[in-house]
């Protein structure tokens, strides 16, 4: 074993707060356990989502030690850069992960140490309550422990500006020195909890933040429209998002609800599920078997944390079709658009609409059919909350809709973050809407395609584990740079937009593009067609995404249009891969 390395591990061993880790490392240690060297690759970054890994001793795992470096960066960012963070103080949650107890309360503890005030949940709770938390007691930032959908053997550290949005550049940067500043985990101060409620330092939130959360969100659909006797099934995923999924639905008067009961109680360990996401395959299997037995007209699903939404629904001949993420984003931002054109209050702005730059296009060629405005933003949810601020902020706009294809939307300005529990009740007006008419959620994005032309996309996810799965990343990167086709499966490539190094090329003219400075490549092909390829920022993944437009003509079968746009797809797949040396 490299000799610097040894050193390293030693001084970690000896700075680290935690006596399980210690072991953890001294035993790998005396092993001469060649792991190691991963464990001490360098320390997690500030990501699309603050810091997320594997939970583990090192200074790549996350760890009390990783946790509490973390958290007196944040406090020193915000004593010195936010005004009157003090007294406003932090708000922290945590969902059902293995140790997210343990690091919500480190962060609590590091954070009180340093003077600033703390509002802790006093259980388990979603994400979006903790984002609408940090508007709801202006508070001067916030921290959600959760590892979101990402595999049982992670966890994570998620960072909310005064704003209530994830944090951006530059404040990142602020806090990797604050960290940096911070010294050995174990000289950092961390004050006791008990003490802290006693002094009116801490205060823990629960049902009074449930409230005002649920009464906002329910404020977000008309009241008692269409057939709410909609039989709808749901789950969990063995995450936080069951009582207030419920208690929203209900209080908008769904009663016909049932929830996967194996489901419904969060467990970090997820046993029913290989994999905690509803976009893998498997994890919707028990809600759709209930949906089954109930016969219901609609499936619904959250990630963990419920910043998510997934979505199945009953076909003819009674089987479930999931729908993917633009599909839902297309429904929900269709259903607003239309909803507020009806208001036809213009005097309080325009109406604006937000997706990213891997999601589908076909929301902005309906905002641009509706005359509502409409904006791109990177991959990442923290970019659409942020965006939506400065053109409210600059050009008086409204905020009505965002989503990424990755299942996450918001509606209005309740969260800035994705929130899976309020795009759960919206959809569920849209689809009882419909259900009164005789119609479902297939039916209304066959309108939708008919109007405003068909879409069909495709996302290819390709595991890289550990540090030399990020080399190999890089490395395809690199390689689709440098030898760019001139077309793919036949379709001439009009357009390649390189966001890292911030330059479009079309016609042998390059010009410089708005977008922040991300690891992010996009062809633009003939006929409307697209193809992109990134590196996940939460997981040890590369991403591919394929679009591909059809437009149906009067009397076309939308089952011919959308074969022929994925036998597209497959083609384009197909060649990307072998080009990429992938296959």
């Amino acid at each position: 074993m490299v000799k610097g390395l040894v050193a390293q591990v030693e001084r970690w061993i000896e700075s680290d707060p935690e006596e399980g880790t210690r072991q953890e490392l001294r035993a790998l240690l005396d092993a001469g356990d060649a792991r190691l060297a991963d464990r001490f690759a360098g320390p997690l970054v500030f990501g699309t989502a603050g810091l997320r890994g594997i939970i583990g001793a090192g200074e790549t795992r996350m760890n009390v030690a990783v946790v509490r470096r973390a958290t007196a960066g944040l406090g020193a960012y915000l004593l010195e850069h936010v005004s009157d963070a003090r007294a406003r103080g932090v708000v922290i949650g945590y969902d059902g992960r293995r140790k997210s107890l343990t690091f919500a309360e480190q962060t609590a503890a590091v954070l009180l140490a340093a003077g600033l005030r703390v509002y802790l949940s006093k259980g388990v709770c979603p994400t979006p309550v903790v984002a609408f938390g940090v508007l709801k007691y202006e508070a001067a930032a916030g921290v959600m422990v959760t590892a979101s959908h990402n595999p049982p053997e992670y966890n994570g550290f998620k960072v909310y500006a005064e704003n209530g949005a994830q944090i951006i550049s530059p404040v990142d940067q602020h806090i990797a020195k604050g960290i940096e500043e911070s010294g050995p985990a174990r000289s950092i101060g961390v004050a006791n909890l008990a003490e802290a409620v006693d002094e009116g330092r801490l205060r823990y939130f629960g049902e009074d933040l449930d409230d005002a959360y649920c009464e906002a969100v329910g404020d977000l659909v008309p009241r008692g429209t269409g057939d709410r006797g909609l039989s709808i099934v749901y789950t969990a995923l063995h995450g936080v998002g069951d009582p207030l999924v419920r208690r929203t639905l209900a209080e908008a008067g769904f009663q016909r609800v049932r929830s996967v009961a194996e489901q419904a109680k969060p467990d970090g360990s997820f046993p029913t599920v290989a994999f905690p996401n509803p976009e893998e395959p498997g994890a919707m299997d028990l809600v759709t078997a209930l949906a089954v037995r109930e016969d219901a007209a609609l499936v619904l699903a959250n990630d963990p944390d419920a910043d998510r939404l997934s979505a199945c629904v009953r076909t003819q001949v009674g089987a479930y079709q999931q729908l993917s993420g633009n599909q839902v984003g297309v429904l929900l931002g269709h259903y607003l658009m239309e909803r507020d054109r009806a208001v036809g209050d213009d005097s309080r702005g325009q109406a604006l609409v937000i997706t990213t730059i891997v999601s589908s296009p076909w929301l902005g060629c309906i905002a641009q059919d509706l005359d509502v405005a409409y904006d791109e933003t990177l991959t990442g949810f923290k970019w659409v909350a942020n965006c939506a601020m400065t053109r409210e902020r600059e050009h008086g706009q409204r905020f009505l809709f965002g989503y990424e294809e990755a299942l996450g939307y918001t509606i209005g300005t309740v969260a800035r973050d994705k929130d899976g529990i309020g795009a759960a009740l919206v959809l569920s007006v849209l689809a009882a809407q419909l259900h009164a008419q005789g119609l479902t959620l297939l039916d209304e994005l066959e309108r939708i395609a008919r109007r405003h032309g068909l879409f069909a996309s495709k996302q290819r996810s390709l595991r890289f584990e550990g540090a030399e799965g990020a080399l190999q990343m890089e490395a395809v990167m690199q390689r689709l740079r440098d030898e760019t086709p001139s077309a793919l499966a036949g379709f001439a490539i009009e357009a390649v937009t390189d966001c890292q190094a911030g330059t479009r090329r079309t016609n042998g003219q390059s010009e410089s593009i708005a977008l922040p400075k991300s690891n992010v490549i996009i062809l633009g092909l003939a006929e409307g067609h697209r193809v992109i390829a990134r590196p996940s920022g939460t997981e040890p993944k590369m991403k591919l995404y394929f679009d591909v437009r059809e437009q149906l003509a009067d009397g076309q079968s939308l089952a011919d249009a959308q074969e022929r746009a994925d036998a597209t797809i497959e083609r384009l797949e197909g060649e990307l891969l072998e080009l990429l040396g992938l296959s």
